[in-house]
């Protein structure tokens, strides 16, 4: 499997399958498209790899599949063994309501706090819009782990958690911040192992 990512300080939609695919334990090659060039330059570096013109794409045999969701998906049922998604299929409902709410929603959040991973963390003023988005993360957060127990969202590890992830990492590095067993998931979130290889990598670009 080959997946094409975008620069990983910035790019939150290409962290969350590649998480997927290191908690997998399949092996895979990685692709790096530098985002934010000039003259719609990254448009055109990406084109040949994806015709969506967007990061992530994962290339497997002849098959390209695009959109973060989708190539999740599509791993969840590639790779069995590794149980991206629960076997319950309640909690597993619930795991792709929270996906999807991540990956069609928050629109504030993700406009007034992108994910960046190159800079120290301060504290911001969010607008109400903003600060609605957080209110309702924390209440699927506390909502899931009262649910399944956690330590994870559905309990053990799956996809929902690596949608959550560019979250917590956007609450540390602006600032805000999530009190009782939220609080906790946030930092179990950022000190799982692939998400403190995917910020060493970050940091390590120039």
């Amino acid at each position: 499997m080959e997946l094409v990512i975008g620069t990983k300080r910035w790019s939150s939609w290409s962290m969350r399958p590649w998480l997927v695919l290191k908690r997998s334990g399949t092996p895979f090659t990685e692709t790096l498209v530098d985002l934010r060039q000039e003259n719609n330059q990254t448009y055109e570096a990406i084109r040949p790899l994806s015709k969506s013109g967007l990061v992530p794409a994962l290339k497997h045999g002849d098959l390209l599949v695009w959109d973060s969701l989708a190539i999740c998906e599509y791993l969840a049922e590639k790779l069995p063994a590794a149980k991206l998604w629960p076997a319950d299929p309640v909690a597993r409902a619930l795991g792709r309501s929270a996906a999807a709410e991540m990956h069609s929603g928050f629109q504030a959040l993700r406009q007034e706090c992108p994910m960046a991973l190159e800079i120290a963390p301060r504290a911001v003023a969010l607008s109400e819009a903003a600060t609605r988005n957080v209110a309702r993360v924390t209440e699927l957060f506390d909502d899931l782990l009262g649910k399944f127990g956690g330590p994870f969202l559905l309990g053990d590890w799956s996809i929902a958690d690596a949608f959550y992830a560019p979250v917590a990492t956007r609450f540390r590095t602006y600032g805000i911040k999530v009190d009782g067993a939220a609080g906790a998931y946030v930092e179990r979130l950022l000190a799982t192992p692939e998400v403190l290889a995917w910020e060493a990598a970050a940091k390590a670009e120039t």
